[in-house]
Parts: structure tokens; sequence; C-alpha cells
């Protein structure tokens, strides 16, 4: 083995062989309160069919998204008014007559009565079509079809169903803002997207700047800075003695940095690694130093930035400009592999059923159904995505993914060029999946790395420079 192999193996082992509790004192991030259901309301005691984010806390500190009951009476009207005639329901303004029960067979003929995807893509093609009357009796039978303690479609089901809802009503951006992220610790752990994303760019980063003697880290979505952790511990072990590190996070929530900073800064004085960190509002504060070389992460954020669909200033690209103008030595990007950014209601809502599903089904293999932290991190990481993406149009539409290819033209047309994983990335990957289901499959396919479950691919890794 050359002595730059022995080296890279040396880095790249140090950084992706960190366990969780090697560095758990250094990484405790605090759970925020959206839907303690311990607290609030206990749905699943009463065995109902129906749940989904409605519950809240009983001493009133945590703000949810409205209730579906709520929204049916916005979309619907009172279920107990009756017209002048008694056979009526108020609609948007306006009376509906309920059909017959021959209707409703009718209507039900053409898929199987308890097959609850079919009934939710019937319902969304009635969205779509403006067929309010024939939505609103789909609603009424998927409101006994879903559960958030049910098989994933199930849970997957009542979440799609109150974005439906929300989408009625115009209620989808209330809904999103009303219900900050919640803590993703839980589903780094469970999951192995997060760890993949974090691991392959962290792998890029640690081979470009395997010979640096200042590295200058800038993350777009620092968030608890879980990301930071091994490659700073591998780093203190790079043969030759570790780079001085600076880190400059951008994040909505300013206020929450200083606590990421402080974790930070006490890991790598631990490993007696040369540190600073820093906050930016934006990146057009970018000042660069002498000798630094610099690193730029995009980690499942960027599909957050409205392109030329949504403004003419099309911040996704001109962001992409700004960064190389900045002459990084490598950017990275993880996104999820869907396609979710232009495409009209119907065929985007198809696409979220057959992503989020696959997700669920990955979640299912690891908590039990009843468990309250599943529950709640399928309702805080998951289900206010998926509202956004089907109740939400124009500017307030948040969750706009691309595919990898539509990726690889931005960065592109920025004047980027690709810059493929190292061989040690994938392997070490490999190692990592071997602790989850065998149903999570690793492809490597035109310089970048998918994660898959089963025949669905989920996330997608690469790099640039």
């Amino acid at each position: 083995m050359q002595a730059s192999d022995y080296n890279r193996s040396a880095i790249s082992n140090a950084f992706y062989c960190q366990s969780m509790q090697e560095f758990d004192s250094f990484y405790k991030p605090q759970a925020q309160c959206l839907n303690d259901l311990s607290r609030g309301t206990n749905y699943l005691a009463k065995s109902e069919p129906y749940c989904t984010l409605e519950s809240s806390s009983a001493n009133g500190s945590c703000t949810t998204m409205y209730k579906l009951r709520q929204l049916e009476t916005v979309m619907l009207g009172d279920s107990d008014f009756e017209d002048d005639a008694g056979n009526g329901r108020s609609f948007a303004g306006g009376v509906v007559d309920l059909p017959d029960l021959e209707i409703w067979k009718e209507m039900m003929v053409g898929f199987p009565r308890r097959d609850l995807k079919q009934v939710l893509i019937a319902c969304a093609k009635s969205v779509s079509n403006n067929d309010f009357s024939k939505a609103q009796l789909l609603i009424s039978e998927l409101r006994q079809m879903v559960s958030v303690a049910g098989e994933p479609i199930q849970r997957l089901g009542a979440y799609m169903l109150e974005g439906l809802v929300a989408r009625l009503s115009s209620s989808g951006s209330t809904i999103y803002r009303s219900d900050p992220p919640l803590n993703t610790h839980t589903l780094y752990e469970i999951c192995p997207y997060f760890k993949f994303g974090y691991m392959s760019a962290n792998g890029a980063i640690a081979e470009a700047m395997k010979n640096e003697k200042r590295v200058h880290i800038i993350d777009f979505h620092i968030a608890h800075g879980t990301q930071w952790v091994p490659l700073i511990q591998a780093f203190a072990k790079r043969p030759g003695g570790p780079p001085h590190i600076r880190i400059t996070g951008f994040h909505n929530f300013t206020s929450e940095l200083g606590p990421v900073g402080k974790r930070l800064c006490r890991l790598a004085k631990a490993y007696n690694v040369p540190f600073e960190f820093h906050t930016e509002s934006g990146p057009e504060n970018f000042q660069a130093r002498p000798g630094e070389s610099l690193a730029v992460n995009f980690a499942f954020v960027l599909h957050q930035m409205p392109d030329e669909s949504v403004s003419i200033r099309n911040h996704r690209d001109r962001v992409l400009r700004l960064v190389k103008s900045m002459k990084p030595k490598v950017v990275t990007l993880v996104e999820q592999e869907s396609n979710t950014n232009t495409a009209p209601f119907y065929p985007r809502f198809l696409e979220a059923l057959d992503y989020y599903n696959a997700m669920f089904e990955s979640i299912d293999i690891t908590l039990p159904r009843h468990h309250k932290e599943r529950i709640n991190i399928e309702q805080h990481c998951l289900a206010r995505d998926v509202v956004n993406i089907i109740a939400c149009e124009g500017g307030e539409r948040v969750e706009r993914h691309e595919l990898l290819g539509k990726w690889k033209l931005r960065f592109g047309m920025a004047g980027f060029s690709p810059s493929p994983m190292s061989p040690l990335v994938n392997q070490t990957i490999k190692r990592l999946l071997k602790n989850y289901s065998e149903r999570y499959r690793l492809e490597e396919r035109d310089g970048a790395l998918y994660l898959g479950w089963m025949n669905r691919d989920l996330v997608a890794s690469c790099a640039w420079k």
C-alpha cells in the first residue's frame, strides 16, 4: 500500500467507524415538544380508525396542524346541518345532495373495496378534476381506512388525506408554518438516510482536504451539527496532525446555532483539533482567508430554494453561481431522489405516494407500529413535508424535490464539474447498511451514490468541484 493510500485509508476508517456512543456526550440534542401523545389525547388507546396530526399537549405549549375534522367543517360544512328539505349538507357555500347507496356503490366500482392506495389515488384524481362531490365521499371513506398506528400505507394515507383536505380548504401553508421542524435525531438513528448522506458528503470532503492545513466548511443547513462530529474526529486522527477547521453555518433559526457551536467547540477541544465556529445570515457575507481551502455542503437543503418556476430571481441557480464564485475545492450535494418540483398536482401526488410509501415501509421494520416515538417522527419529520407537497402551490410549496439528473444540469450550468466519490465511501456505507434491513440497497451510477429501499431510489449523493 502506498503512503498516500495508507493516509487516506486511515482517515476514512477513522471517519467512518465512529460509533454514536463515542460522541454521545458531545451531541445531546434537546427534544422539541411538538406533539407529545403521552400528554395529549391518546387516540391509539381508543383504537379509532383515523388519527393524524391533531392532538396537542395538555399544557398548550405545543403547536400542531389543524384538526382534520375542523378542516372538513370548512370544506364540507357542519355535518349536522341540513337544507330546507332535510336531505343536504353545506359545501363551499352551497348544498350538495348526498347520493343514495346505489350511486355510492357505482362510484366504488373499479377498485377493491378496501384497497387504500387505490382510494387515495381516486380521491386525488377527483380533487384534480374539481369533482368535489366525489372527493367528499372518498374523503369520508378514507377516514375509515387510515390510521397512524396501522400498516405503512395506512399511516402514510392518514397524512396524505390530511394534505388533500388541506388543499381543498386552502390551509396547507398555515399547517406547514405552524409546525416547525422536529429534532431529527431519532430518525437519524433508526434509518440510514441521514447517515448515508452525511457520511458520503464527509467522505468527499475528507478526500478533497487530505493534504490541506486550513479547512473552511460552509454548511447551508447545519441544524444540530451532527454531520461534523465524525469528520472532526477523523481529522483528529489524520497522520501528520489535524488541520485548522473553520465551520460557518447558515440556518433559518439562527438563535439555535449557539448551542451547536458550543458542542462542536467542546468536541474539537477534546480531540485537540484547532477549531472555529461562525454563523452567517447568508453566503453574500463570505470572506476568504489566505491559505484556507473551502468546502461547501448542501445536505437536504437545496430543494427548499425556489427556482425559475416560482420566482424570477431563481434562488436555486443563483446560489449555485454564487458558491462557484467562491472557488470551493469541493461542493457536496445530498437530496431526496424524487420529482415533485414542477410536476402538476396529480402526478405529484402519485410520486409522493410511491416515494413516501417506501420510506414508511422502511421505518416499519425498525420501530413497532404503536411506538410513540415512531408516531412522533413520522408526524413531524415526514408528514409536514407530505402535506406541503400535496396541499400547496406557488411560493407556498417549499418542498420541491428534483431528480439527480436535473441537479446535474443545474450544477453544470453554474460551472461545476463532477468529482467522483472515493471507492472507500462506497465500501464503508455498504458496511453501514449491514446494521439495517437487507432491503436497503446501495448503487453507484455515473459517479454518484444512490441509497434505496427495495426497487425505489430514496436519497442521492454526489460531489462537485
